[in-house]
């Protein structure tokens, strides 16, 4: 060959070899490229996964906020909710061709049960709370905790097979280097760089995924992860409600909410160990997740936490004073997260219910359950039978002068089979439904019929009734009690509705509400139990109350106590400065009375002076004239 024609040969044959080699870069490039796109794809697709868990999640703590809370939020939005999960379950069931049947089955499952949400928030709108309960309870609890866990393992099926095909694409860009290094170098480098970012970009997802946006902390969906992880071990958590954030912000907006929001985080985070777990359910509750079967550490770290709310919030100059109801429960054998969540947020509502700061779930046996709701049933069928639920009137008297000045309504259960049943027994019981609003307007109807009764026979009786907090926080109450007086004819003053300090203060601003316009229809408002709870003198000064009314429990030993007359008397004192009437409770004798007297109470009421009386025994003894009014 000559040597011209040698060169010529060799520069041909590198032509070839770089076009083959070209050729082959683009070929791999988009066998590489198509590998990339689907590994993408694959990664795009695990946020459907994520997206459902949380819808889940939500729903299932809406259904228990529901049943706790029938009037609440979490009613309102839980339709809403369920929607938007059912969404997100046909979205993770287009996304899963590889196990496309079984996340179908997924999303067939939790449509199924859209009938069965609604028929129970039906129960729980007719106050029905035994039906409720049990659907909760037996059906959609367990069959939410079925679907969470598939959920979760159809996810873990997703990201193994997210796995499979990084490695897949892996290995094609090596085979590709085998053959040409130059190809193998530039694609091991791409592909490496690619792979680095994906797994940044996936772990930036996962944690996104897991954290709340507003704060930083775990979300509800995480927590719950956790949680579940934790169960062995016997963990304790903490559901931590923000009392009065509603206020801050419809008061002061949402961006002082949000900063404030942001600080509670803060607060609960510098103050836990550094094992424990804390995260934003959403709203105003936090959760803190601790690893101790000990009760007694929940309940350290409980006051701790408690504690640091004693410092004011300061933000954007403007500060504010919060504190917080805090519910614990331990996980005991057998119990899934839902229901160790649902027992510390129902525990975390009876300490804001009584402000008592904190409170743990104790349980509840399944015996004594199950007697509840068979009174609960009772009850119902009580307060549509005329003879089983009755009235009895205690005469409150004039303490210098011994005259009727009215009497106090008090209810009367006689159970066709069980007989008499102590009003202890079952005001607790309707005072956690809504049956007690049907109960009070039953003992209104009745006391205003009877007032209207003796009116008609020339006795003019004041009757007072207990009102329970739920009544009297029901906006509509004012209103239907305006209607009653007008409907059978009984003047406003005739009627006092006695409230406890504590259906003041759980909410002190709706309260007073309630108050004004009861009293702008002429009712006398009354503290009832004063000296148990936790009004302070701002409040009686501001509150359109007529009279206090001092606890037995203070009246009962006062004639040989000095302790308990120094307290009687002060109050007195103090209810007369404030142009009020004061009314003694539980005066069992002459020593008692006496003792009222001289220190000049006004009203006094007790078996010493009459045992609660039936009307025709009440009326009996006003024409007799054996009682003056």
């Amino acid at each position: 060959m000559s040597k011209k024609r040698a060169p010529r040969a060799l520069t041909t044959t590198l032509a070839l070899l770089l076009a083959g080699l070209s050729g082959y870069s683009v070929v791999a490039n988009w066998q590489q490229g198509t590998l990339v796109r689907e590994v993408a794809a694959a990664g795009s697709d695990t946020d459907a996964y994520q997206k459902a868990a949380f819808e889940l999640t939500t729903e299932i703590g809406l259904l228990q906020g529901a049943m706790l809370e029938p009037d609440g939020e979490e009613r309102a939005d839980l339709l809403a909710t369920n929607q938007a999960a059912n969404n997100a379950m046909e979205r993770m069931a287009s996304v899963d061709e590889e196990h496309h049947g079984s996340a179908v089955d997924l999303a067939e499952r939790h449509a199924k049960l859209r009938m069965v949400v609604v028929g129970f928030l039906n129960q729980v709108d007719r106050g029905d709370t035994g039906a409720a309960e049990t659907t909760l309870e037996e059906i959609l609890e367990p069959e939410y905790s079925s679907m969470m866990k598939d959920l979760l393992n159809e996810q873990n099926h997703h990201v193994s097979d997210y796995d499979q095909q990084q490695a897949d694409s892996l290995n094609e860009s090596r085979k590709s280097g085998v053959t040409v290094l130059i190809v193998f170098l530039l694609g091991l480098v791409v592909l490496g760089g690619f792979a680095a970012s994906r797994r940044g970009h996936r772990r930036q997802v996962e944690a996104m995924a897991a954290t709340d946006p507003l704060t930083g902390l775990l979300n509800r969906t995480a927590f719950v992860s956790r949680t579940a992880q934790a169960l062995d071990d016997r963990p304790t958590v903490l559901v931590i409600n923000v009392d009065g954030f509603r206020d801050v912000n419809e008061q002061l907006g949402h961006r002082v909410g949000d900063l404030l929001l942001v600080e509670t985080g803060r607060r609960l985070s510098s103050l836990v160990r550094g094992d424990d777990v804390v995260a934003r359910l959403g709203g105003d509750e936090f959760a803190v997740l601790l690893h101790d079967a000990d009760p007694a550490i929940g309940e350290t770290i409980a006051a701790r936490l408690t504690e640091t709310f004693d410092r004011s919030f300061t933000m954007d100059e403007i500060t504010v004073d919060l504190e917080v109801s805090i519910g614990a429960a331990t996980a005991r054998e057998g119990e899934d997260v839902v229901t160790v969540l649902r027992h510390a947020d129902a525990a975390m509502h009876e300490a804001k219910s009584h402000h008592a700061g904190f409170h743990r779930y104790q349980g509840e046996d399944k015996q004594d359950a199950a007697a509840r709701l068979l009174l609960l049933g009772d009850l119902r069928r009580a307060l549509d039978d005329p003879d089983q639920l009755t009235l009895h009137y205690q005469p409150k008297v004039a303490v210098g002068s011994g005259a009727l000045v009215g009497v106090e309504a008090l209810a009367r259960w006689t159970h066709p089979e069980r007989g008499p049943i102590s009003p202890a027994e079952f005001i607790p019981v309707l005072e956690v439904t809504n049956l007690m609003h049907k109960f009070t307007e039953r003992v209104l109807t009745t006391a205003l019929r009877q007032a209207r009764a003796w009116l008609d026979a020339g006795h003019r009786v004041p009757i007072a009734v207990n009102v329970s907090a739920r009544s009297l926080l029901d906006p509509n109450f004012p209103d239907r009690v305006a209607a009653l007086l007008s409907e059978i004819g009984v003047p406003g003053d005739l009627l006092s509705i006695e409230v406890t300090e504590y259906a003041l203060m759980s909410d002190p601003d709706t309260a007073i509400e309630a108050l004004h316009r009861l009293n702008a229809a002429g009712v006398k408002a009354s503290i009832d139990d004063y000296g148990t709870g936790y009004s302070s003198m701002t409040y009686l000064k501001v509150l359109p109350i007529a009279e206090l009314k001092i606890d037995r429990s203070f009246v009962l030993d006062m004639a040989g106590d000095s302790s308990s007359r120094a307290l009687v008397a002060s109050t007195v004192e103090l209810g007369h400065r404030l142009g009020l009437t004061v009314v003694a409770e539980g005066v069992e004798d002459e020593a008692a009375a006496q003792a009222l007297r001289e220190i000049g109470c006004d009203t006094a009421q007790g078996y010493h002076f009459d045992r609660p009386l039936s009307a025709d025994a009440l009326t009996s003894r006003l024409e007799s004239r054996l009682l003056i009014v």
